[in-house]
């Protein structure tokens, strides 16, 4: 399914149905008196959010959309049908945006949380409820007010715990497959990942976490180039960035020069990411002949000053993930785990293991 995060619609709530004008007209009841009904209100249209979807796409065929008006009043006083309520489902993390006065009304967050986003019309009045001492007979009634009319934007964040960014081919796809049941696209183009993907991490039966994958990052992305750029808004709401790095290249240089163009594309983007807390995880040692991975990493630590935690893993033979996702708890559920003596699910062999000391 295609990936859309934005997209504009025009909602019209019900119009309220009309009051009415009549009068008691019945055999041997000479002064029957005014008997007009009064309308039904018009049906409202609310947003509700379902964690079903993680796209707009659905807006993409639909977009205009009107709730039924109420129905006129009729005579014997009888009131007019209301008209039926729309609900219109999207996803969580979408954000409501009134397009005339450009001003944020809501963020929905929860699952099944309910929005009132245009109010159905008054109903009329009919002229039973005109009829007073003075005015026996009044000829008198109200129409039905219209609905609430709305250009609305919605614009999608998704939710996740955890964000990864960095360059193209980095990874990111063949760790969040590997630790999750996501599915991302892999292969050994760059580009591979052209729209974000979300992965739930059970690491027990009671924690979990969900990871978001966005296209790749490169220099001067914030200008334009590339994808990244349009999807780093999904890494807002995230608690925790792991920024991975290939280094099976071994050229320190090379691969401290592409931290730092990463670093400063976030940083042209949206300060407050810049400064979210953002580990740096090196991956495919596996293709290092030498094992000198260890003095590489400290290395690049040590030129860059790096003062947040780093780890090393190969996200295809399955190295060091287990640590990195033990830390990822850690850090969301913010308690001290013992890892001694310590149950959880291996992720990367789906069975229940023991954690040696």
């Amino acid at each position: 399914m295609k990936f859309i995060d934005m997209v504009n619609i025009y909602v019209v709530a019900g119009k309220g149905g009309d009051g009415i004008i009549s009068f008691r007209r019945e055999k041997f009841i000479p002064k029957g008196g005014p008997d007009g009904g009064n309308g039904g209100s018009g049906g409202n249209i609310w947003l509700k959010t379902s964690n079903n979807l993680n796209t707009l796409v659905n807006f993409n065929f639909k977009k205009i959309f009107f709730s039924q008006s109420g129905k006129n009043g009729n005579n014997n006083n009888k009131t007019g049908k209301n008209g039926k309520d729309l609900y219109i489902i999207v996803p969580i993390g979408t954000r409501v945006i009134d397009q005339n006065k450009n001003k944020t009304i809501i963020n929905l967050l929860y699952n099944k949380q309910l929005f009132l986003l245009a109010k159905g019309g008054k109903p009329g009045i009919g002229n039973n409820k005109f009829k007073n001492s003075i005015n026996r007979t009044p000829m008198k009634r109200t129409l039905g007010l219209k609905g609430e009319k709305k250009n609305i934007k919605l614009e999608l964040f998704l939710l996740a715990n955890v964000g990864t960014l960095g360059l193209p081919n980095a990874g990111k796809s063949t760790f969040i497959n590997i630790i999750s049941s996501a599915k991302s696209k892999i292969s050994c183009y760059p580009f591979t990942t052209l729209s974000p993907k979300l992965g739930l991490v059970k690491f027990n039966k009671k924690k979990k976490f969900i990871i978001a994958d966005i296209p790749g990052i490169i220099k001067n992305c914030s200008k334009g180039i590339g994808l990244g750029i349009n999807f780093l808004k999904h890494l807002t709401h995230c608690n925790l960035l792991l920024h991975i790095i290939d280094i099976s290249s071994q050229n320190i240089n090379i691969i401290i020069k592409n931290i730092i163009n990463i670093q400063n594309e976030l940083k042209n983007y949206n300060y407050n990411l810049y400064k979210k807390k953002r580990w740096l995880i090196f991956n495919k040692i596996d293709l290092i002949n030498n094992k000198n991975f260890i003095k590489l990493s400290f290395k690049i630590i040590n030129k860059l000053n790096w003062n947040n935690k780093h780890f090393i893993i190969s996200s295809k033979k399955n190295f060091g993930i287990n640590e990195l996702c033990f830390n990822i708890i850690k850090k969301i559920y913010k308690k001290n785990e013992k890892k001694k003596n310590y149950k959880y699910y291996d992720i990367t062999r789906c069975r229940k293991i023991k954690t040696k000391t």
